[in-house]
């Protein structure tokens, strides 16, 4: 372990072995930091924040302010923070409100400089943001997921596992598993064989997910009918009945397809 005598921590903070706390860091409150992390210079841990072991947090971020949310009266809420997970300068982490109780990022993400992710956000497992994007508040993100630099989602908004957002985009509609999300306003790009490949996935996967969003972007089906297209055409899977199961749930729609057609939908699922 190596704490500086320079650091703040709090009599209230729990601090895990071989940690390595640096110089002017500052650690509030009931704070959690797990085995083997390390907290850097001027980086601040703010109540009610939970940090697994073997974290990095860059200087300059800070982890547990509480929500810019109007609604927030100060109810008790958390930031929990993964096992491996990376933050980097000067990126923000809110705490949850009362919808969700708590804002979460998984194990083994990386968030990158100035990225924020607002609260009641709840993001998997190895999921990257890259610099500057910005999440607002209630975002989920599934395993895998990588958003661009300067891309960013509104609230409520669902981005699925295993998929691409590009850079300088606006997610406004949840994003299905698999997938590249691009262009203004954003719409399906493609499937993520790339990020697809590195997770190991067999080219007879990607070749059923390909097939699947077919029917789902391209062909020109009503959503009703491609799902029921769906259904019929391809036994059930994990990666079918995920990409099903998503879009049956959106609240908000899904992104539109490359181009508009007359079979296109304008309201949501």
């Amino acid at each position: 372990m190596s704490i500086s005598p320079l650091a703040y921590i709090h009599k209230d903070a729990k601090i895990g072995e071989n940690v390595t706390i640096e110089p002017f860091a500052v650690i509030q409150g009931e704070v959690s930091v797990g085995d083997g992390s390390h907290i850097m210079s001027h980086a601040v841990i703010m109540d009610g924040s939970n940090i697994g072991k073997n974290c990095v947090i860059y200087p300059g971020a800070v982890i547990g302010a509480i929500p810019q949310d109007l609604k927030f009266i100060g109810e008790k809420t958390t930031v929990e923070i993964g096992d491996g997970t990376t933050i980097r300068e000067c990126a923000t982490v809110n705490r949850g409100t009362k919808d969700k109780w708590k804002t979460v990022v998984g194990q083994n993400c990386l968030i990158m400089g100035y990225a924020h992710i607002a609260h009641d956000c709840i993001l998997g497992n190895n999921v990257i943001l890259a610099n500057a994007v910005q999440l607002a508040g209630h975002v989920e993100i599934g395993n895998y997921a990588i958003m661009s630099g300067l891309s960013g989602a509104v609230q409520f908004t669902r981005i699925g596992a295993h998929t691409y957002v590009a850079g300088h985009t606006v997610v406004r509609k949840d994003v299905p598993p698999y997938v590249k999300a691009a262009r203004e306003p954003m719409s399906f790009a493609g499937i993520n064989t790339v990020g697809l490949q590195r997770s190991k996935f067999s080219p007879a996967k990607i070749q059923e997910i390909t097939d699947i969003y077919k029917i789902l972007f391209i062909e020109k089906n009503t959503t009703t009918a491609a799902l029921e297209k769906v259904e019929a055409t391809f036994p059930p899977t994990p990666e079918r009945d995920a990409i099903l199961n998503f879009i049956k749930s959106s609240k908000t729609g899904i992104i539109k397809r490359p181009s508009k057609t007359e079979s296109d939908e304008d309201k949501p699922f």
